[in-house]
Formats: C-alpha cells, sequence, structure tokens
C-alpha cells in the first residue's frame, strides 16, 4: 500500500464545515482535493464528521447525492436522510438497536430522516415501528 500525504487539517474542516450547506464550494474543494470524499473531521471530544454526515443532518439531500456519486461511503444517517428504506431496514433487521444509534454531534437516527421529508417519510414509519 502507497503512503499518501494527509490532507490538510483545514482543508478537511473547511470541507465538512462546507457539507453543511454550501454544495458549490463542496465541488471546488472536491476537485481540488478528491481525497476529502471520505475525509472525517473531529470538532471535539470525537464528535467525528464526515462530508455526507453533514448534509444527512443539514438534510442537504443534493450535497449528499454529490458525494455519493464521486464515491462517499454512504451510512445508515445518509440512508435514512434520503429515504433509503432497504438500506436502513436491513441495518435495522441485522441490528435493531441501531434505531437508538446518533450521528455526528449526538444528533439521534430519527432527526436524520425527518430532515428527509417526503422522500424519508417510509423511514420514519420504519422507525416508528422500534418505539
Amino acid at each position: 500500500m502507497e503512503n499518501k500525504p494527509s490532507i490538510q487539517p483545514e482543508l478537511v474542516r473547511e470541507f465538512v464545515g462546507n457539507a453543511h450547506g454550501d454544495l458549490e464550494r463542496v465541488k471546488d474543494l472536491l476537485k481540488q482535493e478528491p481525497g476529502l470524499v471520505n475525509a472525517a473531521w473531529d470538532w471535539g471530544g470525537g464528535d467525528w464528521e464526515t462530508g455526507i454526515g453533514a448534509a444527512a443532518h443539514m438534510g442537504r439531500r443534493d450535497i449528499a447525492q454529490f458525494l455519493i456519486d464521486n464515491g462517499a461511503r454512504i451510512d445508515l444517517f445518509a440512508a435514512a436522510m434520503l429515504g433509503k428504506i432497504d438500506i436502513v431496514r436491513a441495518m435495522l433487521a441485522d441490528n435493531p438497536g441501531l434505531v437508538n444509534a446518533k450521528g455526528a454531534h449526538g444528533i439521534p437516527l430519527i432527526v436524520h430522516a425527518q430532515q428527509g421529508g417526503e422522500e424519508a417519510a417510509q423511514v420514519l414509519e420504519l422507525l416508528s415501528q422500534f418505539k
């Protein structure tokens, strides 16, 4: 395996910060450094967040989909926001305790689904069955 230099921390922070809402800046930064697509920033105390994680809890479907299209690893929280019911259902079937999982900043899974709006209605319905 080839050792590559680390991405500058300031660049990771800027990327993750902008993934909360600025699609154009995310595009610019990803063009500049493709490795950012799965980079994670520690906001402190182990509160790790990726670009797709930021987009997921903000309901930014456009940013999340752009990142997925460019190789981001989808997780349970992004799947919930995007309304990907089959992924969420499979993960909860394998581990029902994930219904109580928290993403970046301690934001619960259900909030991610709520941020998905109408497209995530089936996910919200599924999550409500676990209460």
